[in-house]
Parts: structure tokens; sequence; C-alpha cells
């Protein structure tokens, strides 16, 4: 039965500097010209931004609101092992508008080990305001597969597509099949309706109630996308990668060179219209991922890469054990987010009608990240999303894992940070440490503010006041509106100058300039490996 669940959440102007409800931010998308919708969970609350840009270099930016989830709400729109998932497709958190849904997101429940891992429908998010962000259930199919099994996140949802002529939002719902949320008799009736692909008939059948099914002929949908001029959708399986004959249409064809491989996503836009695929393939215990294309309706061909001078080089793709986050067009140019399978490499390939684009011209290196300039901290890159620019242009936004987003506005050339971002005092009388708890293998970012430009020296001392590290030594840094920090250099990772993790414990982190002026702050390190 179909039901609403409406959460009214606390919504907020924000301070000056605070932008968002957390630096962690794993989705956004446009929200009409010059917005950006982005949703965020940290450790104390999770919740939507709503940012407006206006015109100009850097962008500037307008206003900032926000919705936060009520502190009992046992829903949000990430699972808690997208860090560490290694099959590809359970790392994505889509983010799509949909019509009168607003923007919708996948919706997580807690399970029994009280972990957000147990799929539970989407979340619509239709505005920041009282009332406008709803919760809607799905009560997922019982079904029952004769020779495999299968557990909770197996059926998460992993892509929409939302069809604006029908008002039909579709979802791949993984071993559940796929998800068809006909609104177009608006939200009091509701038509629900669970297909899955028989891939013996080439075809979509209606799931029914206690239907048995067979893993070998029904497939797992992973991923999918709308064809907006054929209004046909393009369906990545376990099994291949599959297209309707037409619209509205039950009946699929496989796409040549695909149907035996495990596609994880599919993606579809840019101008003229380009198709972006990966496959995954478990061979002798590796997991090897390829990235395919299709231009003007071609078939599909790998995607090539190639050095400065031209020349392809083969198997970077799977060489590097990348797999896909997301997928942003801009016109011709394509950016996709991958990150290392299991691992925290990640950044963007900038593909263009050739193929992918090396941006650092003396070891052909292809991922843009924070050496290239996307991010002013190295961090993990979670998505990256095309938006309306307020002069109606497309920019770019990127989510990551702990240093906000980052947006541009000239097809990735240069990029500007958002963060939330407390205010510290002038001449160091106030330092942050962001976050204040190191965890194994992580770091904190060193915040302060100067009035003039100043040379710096940062320093960590033991409880007992043993020096322990020095981060920089009269290292140039300049006068800040708000912050001076240098996001590249100033930062802590728990570990002492020797390069050895310290043992558990608060630490102290002294900033002085050559004026003198000195700032203490302090921040607790879990040790690390």
């Amino acid at each position: 039965m179909f039901r609403i669940v409406l959460f009214f959440c606390v919504s907020y102007l924000f301070a000056a500097g605070e932008l968002l409800v957390s630096n962690y931010s794993f989705a956004a998308t446009s929200f009409g010209k010059g917005k950006v919708l982005v949703f965020s969970r940290g450790d104390a609350n999770g919740g939507f931004s709503l940012l407006e840009f206006g015109t100009g270099a850097p962008l500037r930016i307008l206003s900032s609101e926000f919705s936060i989830f009520e502190n009992d709400v046992e829903y949000t729109a990430v699972h808690d092992g997208i860090l560490s998932d290694t099959k590809a497709e359970l790392r994505r958190v889509p983010f799509v508008k949909a019509g009168k849904l607003g923007s919708v997101l996948p919706m997580y429940e807690l399970d029994s080990t009280g972990l957000f891992r147990k799929p539970a429908g989407f979340i619509s998010m239709r505005g920041v305001e009282e009332g406008g962000l709803s919760y809607i259930p799905l009560e997922l199919p019982r079904i029952s597969y004769l020779d495999t099994s299968f557990s909770l996140m197996d059926n998460a949802l992993s892509a929409f597509a939302y069809d604006s002529l029908s008002n039909v939002l579709w979802s791949a719902m993984g071993a559940s099949g796929l998800l068809r949320y006909d609104v177009s008799k608006g939200f009091g009736n509701v038509q629900e309706k669970t297909l899955v692909l028989n891939k013996k008939e080439q075809r979509l059948d209606t799931l029914t109630y206690g239907m048995e099914l067979k893993f070998s002929n029904t497939p797992s949908i992973l991923g999918l996308a709308l064809e907006p001029e054929k209004n046909v959708l393009w369906l990545a399986t376990s099994t291949g990668l599959w297209v309707q004959e037409e619209a509205q249409s039950a009946k699929l064809k496989f796409i040549s060179g695909l149907e035996k491989s495990r596609v994880t996503g599919v993606w579809l836009g840019g101008t003229p219209t380009q198709i972006i695929a990966e496959t995954s393939e478990y061979k002798s215990g590796h997991l090897e991922n390829k990235l395919w294309r299709s231009l003007d309706g071609k078939n599909f061909a790998e995607v090539v890469f190639r050095d400065t001078t031209g020349k392809k080089i083969k198997g970077v793709y799977d060489g590097t054990d990348y797999s896909v986050s997301d997928v942003a067009f801009v016109g011709k140019q394509v950016f996709v987010a991958v990150r290392t399978v299991g691992g925290a490499e990640s950044g963007l390939l900038k593909l263009d009608s050739l193929g992918a684009i090396p941006w650092e011209a003396e070891e052909n290196q292809w991922l843009y990240g924070f050496e290239a300039g996307v991010v002013d901290r190295n961090t993990i890159i979670l998505s990256v999303n095309d938006w309306l620019l307020p002069n109606g242009g497309t920019g770019l936004a990127v989510t990551t894992y702990g240093n906000g987003i980052s947006v541009s506005a000239d097809s990735g050339k240069t990029w500007q940070p958002v963060l939330n971002q407390a205010a510290v005092g002038k001449n160091l009388s106030s330092i942050r440490m962001v976050p204040s708890v190191i965890a194994a293998d992580g770091e904190s970012l060193i915040a302060y503010n100067l009035s003039k430009e100043s040379k710096v020296t940062i320093e960590i001392f033991s409880y007992d006041m043993r020096k322990v590290r020095t981060i920089v030594k009269d290292a140039l840094r300049p006068a800040s509106a708000g912050r001076s920090t240098n996001a590249a250099e100033d930062l802590w990772d728990g570990r002492d100058d020797m390069g050895r993790a310290v043992t558990m414990g608060i630490y102290y982190v002294r900033v002085k300039d050559n004026h003198g002026h000195v700032g203490w702050g302090k921040v607790m390190t879990l040790g690390g490996r």
C-alpha cells in the first residue's frame, strides 16, 4: 500500500561561512537556474543545503539555506558501506530531478545491526521550506531466487530516471528488478509496478506476488538511463546492456558486444548524445573493469586513453583498478568520477571526442583531482554533477568526503571550493581542527586567520608538551577575510616527524606568525597503522 511519510525538517538560513549542513557531501543536483542542492551527512547531523550562485568569476554565493534531519529520524540517503564497497554499483548515491516528486534520492533505514544498510524506498526533496521533505517507503517485492541467494543490499536503489512526458520515475532495484512509479494522477493515486528482465524472452515482465525466479534468466538491474529523443530506457544488468525497442514497449534488445558482460551502470547525455557504460567482471579472483562509450549512435567501444602526443595507452582503466561513481556531461565533454576499487584514490576522468585527456604532460596522469586543482585538499571525490549556471550555461559540481563541494563554471578549467567553515578569530586568536578527531589513516585541517600576510610555523605537541611534528616552518600565508589556511599543506595526519603514527590521545597544535601572534588548538587522534 502506498503511503508518504512527511517529516518536518528544521529549516535555516546559514550564517556567514556556514554554507553546508556538513562537509561530508555525497550528492548534488541542479535545482533551477543558478541553484545547487547538496545532500550531506556528518557525524552530528545530515540534511540538504540549497546554494544560490550569482554570476562572476569566482562564482558569488548569493544565499544558502538548509534543512536538517530531526534527531529521531531513522532514514538517510546513503548506506554505511559506501566507502568500502568493492562491487562498483553500490558506491553511488543517485540524485535526479523528478517533476512533481522534486529531487529524488534513495532511502535507507537501520538494519538489525544498527547500520543504515536496509533499502527502504526513496527521499523526495521539493524545497528547504518546512514540509518540503518526504520519505516515501517502498515494500520490497517478496521474491525468491532458486539458484542463488541475496542480501538486503542487493536490492538497493542504484539509479533513477524520470520520464517527464508520462510523469513516471524509474528506479533500478538490483535483484528486485525495475520499479515503475507513476505519479501522473497525483500523489493520492500513485501507480506502482515492479518489472523484471526476462532474458530468454527479451522482455520486461510484471513481477507478481511470490514469483520464483532464476538468476540465470532474471538478472539484477544495476543501472538505467532514459534517452530523451526516443524516450526509451537503457538498462545496465548483471548479464548485459539492454535497451527498449521503442517507448513504452516491454520488448528489449541487447547491445551487441556487451550482451555477456556484467554492466554496473549506464549514463546518457551531452550534445551530441553520448552513452557511457561500465562493465565489471570477476576473473581469477580479480575485478576487471572497463569503460565503454557510444558516440553519435555508433557501436560501443572501449574508451581510448592517450598520452599528450596522441599515442594510445592500453589497459589504463582496469590497470589502475578504477570504477565509476558518477558521470556528468557538458556539451561534447564527459566528466567521469572514479575511485579505485576498495581504495582511497579518486578523481575525474575527462573525455573528449577522441578519448581520455591527460592533465599532466610529463607523466600522462589522467585522473583530475587534488593535484589538478579540482579540490584544494587531498580528499575522496564521491560524485560529479552538472547544474544550470545563472547565465543558463552548464556548470559542474563535485562532492567530497570531508571537504564540501567544488564548483566550476568553465567546464572544469578552474574550481571553487564551497565548505561549511565556522569562523576563526583574527591573528591566530582561535585555532580550529577539522575534524577534531583523526581516525586511523585520516587527517585534520588546521584552520586559522591572519589580518596581514605573514610567515607561519605550525607545530604539534603531545599532552606533556613534547614536540612531535613540525607541519610547516616560516611558510608564507596571505591575509584573508575568512581563513588563511593552505588546505594542501596545513594539515596533520596523526604522524610524527619520522612518519610514525602517534599513540591515541589528545595533542596540541601551536600556530605562530612572524608578528608575535601565537594561537593554540587541540585535536584527538585514534592512532593509525
